[in-house]
């Protein structure tokens, strides 16, 4: 049934006369009956971890709002987890790990072709999915880029400017080089291993290449997706890749040819405009709503949805959000831009 999903013809290059649509983090704490879902399960690792109750989140946006794909529930820190970094979740503040500072403690880590024990309750999720979904959804596996997932091992959190990655890979090149070999072939390992459970296009999340400049950026973002999707592709032949390389600016221009990824994703930095002229014509393009609009709703959000769909209408568009949808937003709005893209 691939040839009707209208997500993977537009990853193949179509161009459809209603984009496909889905959304970062559609399944996530705006919604009741996730935050439910998440109070069962106890914490967030242990709803990520339990087969059942992830393949419920990921359900829950497609039975409210009939989403073109679903994207599994996971996270993207689940990696250095299974290396064997210490992860836990701090309420209201967000992801805590152990460093990787040192030679000693990128010693620990396991290898990447070590990582699938520990992910198994991951792919059971895609597995089961993959039979529940309507036949006209999509599945979409993901993980995070090297470079994002690198900045929180190596500051044990999220920071503002990812100084602490920076300092290291201008002190000790390396080690820091070492980390983002080692979670280049992680990665490898868990996209394919999710592909082989059963999803049908992948998506490799950069959060933080934007602030990765000039050559930095192409060995350390580039470089790394352009393997990732390589092997991906020679390992799994027709299975799309959707890259997001956030806030690249022009670095985007480009990104789909070099890398081989049949989408580009754009978050809201950069205008349907320059996009349509300077990246969608290598390609499909996936986006860019601001999320904050999702907060707002009213005739703004109607009136950009509107823009974002006829800019990018002469070539292949997946009409998504330019980053995540955030806790504070409206179901209602979700269901308005969905009306607005699908009215034609």
């Amino acid at each position: 049934m691939a040839e009707t999903k209208l997500l993977l013809r537009a990853l193949s290059g179509e161009t459809l006369p209603t984009p496909p649509i889905w959304m970062m983090r559609q399944a996530g704490r705006y919604l009741p009956e996730y935050r439910a879902t998440r109070a069962e399960a106890g914490d967030f690792l242990s709803l990520c971890y339990n087969s059942d109750l992830a393949t419920e989140v990921t359900l829950q946006p497609i039975r409210r709002y009939g989403f073109d794909a679903a994207i599994l529930f996971a996270d993207i820190l689940l990696i250095p987890d299974a290396l064997g970094a210490d992860l836990w979740f701090v309420t209201g503040e967000g992801p805590r790990l152990s460093t990787i500072t040192t030679e000693e403690d990128f010693a620990k880590l396991k290898g990447a072709d070590d990582i699938h024990d520990h992910l198994a309750p991951i792919y059971q999720t895609v597995s089961n999915l993959s039979s529940a979904l309507p036949k006209e959804v999509a599945l979409i596996g993901f993980a995070g880029a090297p470079w994002t997932v690198a900045t929180y091992m190596i500051a044990g959190r999220g920071t503002k400017d990812q100084g602490p990655a920076h300092a290291l890979m201008q002190e000790n090149t390396p080690l820091f080089e070492a980390l983002i070999d080692r979670l280049t072939d992680s990665t490898i390992e868990y996209l394919s291993a999710q592909i082989r459970a059963g999803a049908e296009c992948v998506k490799l999340f950069d959060s933080w290449a934007g602030s990765l400049k000039g050559e930095a950026f192409d060995k350390y973002a580039l470089a790394p997706a352009k393997k990732i999707i390589s092997e991906i592709k020679d390992r799994h032949p027709g299975v799309p890749v959707i890259a997001f390389p956030r806030e690249a600016g022009d670095k985007y221009i480009g990104f789909a040819k070099e890398t081989g990824a049949n989408c580009v994703a754009l978050d809201n930095s950069v205008s349907p405009e320059w996009a349509a002229a300077n990246v969608q014509v290598d390609g499909c393009v996936q986006g860019n709503l601001a999320s904050s609009h999702m907060v707002t709703g009213g005739q703004a959000l109607v009136d950009e949805t509107r823009h974002i769909v006829q800019t990018f209408k002469n070539g292949p568009h997946i009409f998504n959000l330019g980053h995540g949808i955030t806790p504070d937003a409206n179901p209602d709005n979700v269901q308005l831009m969905i009306d607005t893209v699908r009215e034609g």
